[in-house]
């Protein structure tokens, strides 16, 4: 049987390790090949004697990280190298890249390195194929998932919307620092606003909420149990190449509104409210219409969301096999 190595240098507990768990132990990626992660050092990619028939990159590209690239490809001539692009998207650019022609070629030198390389949505498999750092032929669209279970077996909230659920780092990415104030706005007593996570701005989104006291911390938890607390889920997210989140807020049949960013966009398929404006007044003026206007949307199923992951890959492998 086929064997996949993926090269992880991130073990935290975030989307990527779950989506890793999720490839490793689903009876249909284990109909496909034997899974084996292992991780790196995020410039020591060239790690010798790996027994794999294909190697998966999860890699942050980095140019301290670009020799080590250089060493795999060396070691392994013969062996078709893929990466996934979890980091890197257009709403990331535009907020963080200030040299923009430094970058494009990072990530030419970078994927000229891969046989494939993989976007997480469509929307940033757009931007890459416009920025035209993916040599011809070599761009993939595979949407990531999680084991799903957990979330389809959550009962759907009552109609009536009091508890808004905000899940993730808490970091200037996710835009929970425009979210408080903009619940803050919200005239309603007896709404409340639940944040799941950890991060560097936890402090910071602290004094933002102040002494309001419809605003509660959790820090880390599970998944499944931080969306059982939650009758909507919000994601104002300033760039998302995907936002697993997403699907796992669906998939527990949870109302969900998106900033749109990047691969946020492509949730409305399933169900996701777009909000337009990245500014305090208008998504007050969402929260205030999930609160007074909420809608019952159709569970994202599991085997859907699952099915794209798998077709994807299947898609890609067989791609390889036939080169």
């Amino acid at each position: 049987m086929l064997k996949i190595v993926h090269l992880i240098d991130d073990q935290s507990p975030g989307g990527v390790t779950r989506y890793l768990e999720f490839i490793a132990r689903h009876p249909g990626m284990a109909a496909m090949a034997r899974h084996e992660i292992l991780p790196v050092g995020r410039t020591r990619a060239a790690r010798a004697g790996i027994d794999a028939d294909v190697i998966v990159s999860h890699l942050t590209l980095s140019w301290r990280g670009i020799p080590g690239l250089m060493g795999l490809r060396a070691l392994y001539a013969g062996t078709p190298l893929i990466h996934v692009e979890h980091s890197y998207c257009e709403r990331f650019a535009a907020a963080r890249v200030t040299r923009r022609r430094r970058f494009h070629a990072l990530l030419r030198c970078g994927y000229a390195l891969f046989d494939r390389v993989v976007a997480v949505s469509a929307q940033q498999g757009a931007w890459l194929a416009r920025t035209g750092c993916v040599p011809e032929g070599r761009l993939s669209v595979i949407p990531p998932c999680v084991a799903l279970d957990p979330m389809a077996s959550l009962p759907a909230p009552d109609s009536a919307i009091r508890r808004i659920g905000a899940i993730g780092r808490l970091d200037a990415q996710k835009g929970f620092d425009l979210l408080i104030p903009a619940f803050r706005a919200l005239p309603f007593p007896d709404v409340r606003l639940e944040i799941f996570g950890n991060g560097p701005q936890r402090a910071a989104l602290e004094a933002l909420a102040g002494t309001d006291q419809r605003i509660t911390f959790h820090g880390h938890v599970a998944p499944e149990t931080a969306l059982a607390r939650c009758d909507a889920v919000v994601m104002p997210s300033r760039w998302e190449p995907f936002g697993l989140v997403a699907t796992e807020a669906l998939a527990g049949g949870r109302p969900l509104l998106v900033s749109g960013a990047d691969g946020l966009a492509g949730h409305a398929a399933d169900g996701a409210l777009q909000v337009p404006e990245f500014t305090e007044p208008r998504w007050t003026r969402a929260l205030n219409d999930l609160v007074t206007r909420p809608v019952r949307i159709r569970r994202l199923a599991r085997e859907t969301a699952e099915a794209r992951t798998l077709t994807g890959w299947m898609d890609l492998l067989e791609g390889l096999r036939a080169t």
